[in-house]
């Protein structure tokens, strides 16, 4: 995938990427809840797990939007990514540890779930951080808290706050008035994404979990 460099001097958000990055650096959190009631009622006639479909619907609308695929490179330039897959978090049950691994995105689903279940059942039993080998460059992270519910999550990256992919992270499903609800914290970089972006994000993604039939049997 093309990392494509954006020239600062002459890019419409100059002044804010300038102000958020060099001026006072900010990063902000945002928790929504995401309705796949009927998702998740279609998966579970499919005999498929959901989990898939969380990261493939995350990754569908980051891919979307070119203000969720930018990045810095070695040499410290801003650019956007052509494409990006999905680093996620597994759990392992017997240590109560947790491995980050990647799968290689695809717009179909039906090939992202298999290629995604093959990974998680290969990587299911590691016992360090990063066990899938040759990791690529255009990732960005999720991660799931299946044990709890949340109505606000953030978290603290320790760096020099420079760290411009989004991390995603989802909490355990809230079911009410025969809703199933999707708890998803996003925390972004506010030099290359303002709450205007991240409320464009959420409302895509709730608009893709109401026609999972358009992609669910692709």
């Amino acid at each position: 995938m093309s990392f494509n460099l954006i020239d600062i001097r002459n890019w419409p958000r100059k002044d804010y990427y300038n102000h958020y990055m060099h001026g006072l650096r900010c990063t902000y959190s945002l928790t929504a809840n995401i309705d796949i009631t009927g998702m998740r009622a279609a998966l579970k006639s499919m005999n498929k797990k959901i989990y898939p479909a969380q990261i493939y619907m995350l990754t569908t609308i980051v891919n979307r939007y070119q203000e969720f695929r930018m990045n810095i490179d070695a040499d410290g330039n801003l650019g956007i990514w052509d494409e990006l897959s999905p680093s996620y978090t597994i759990f392992n049950k017997e240590k109560e540890t947790f491995s980050s691994i990647w799968t290689m995105y695809s717009t179909s689903f039906i090939q992202f779930y298999e290629h995604c279940i093959s990974d998680i059942a290969c990587y299911s039993s590691a016992a360090n951080l990063m066990p899938k080998p040759d990791g690529p460059l255009n990732t960005f992270n999720i991660s799931c808290l299946p044990w709890t519910s949340f109505t606000g999550f953030n978290l603290n990256v320790y760096s020099d706050g420079s760290y411009l992919p989004p991390i995603f992270t989802i909490g355990k499903f809230i079911e009410q008035d025969k809703k199933v609800l999707m708890p998803l914290a996003v925390q972004v970089h506010h030099s290359v994404c303002d709450g205007f972006h991240v409320g464009r994000f959420i409302n895509a993604l709730q608009e893709l979990a109401d026609n999972y039939n358009d992609w669910l049997y692709k």
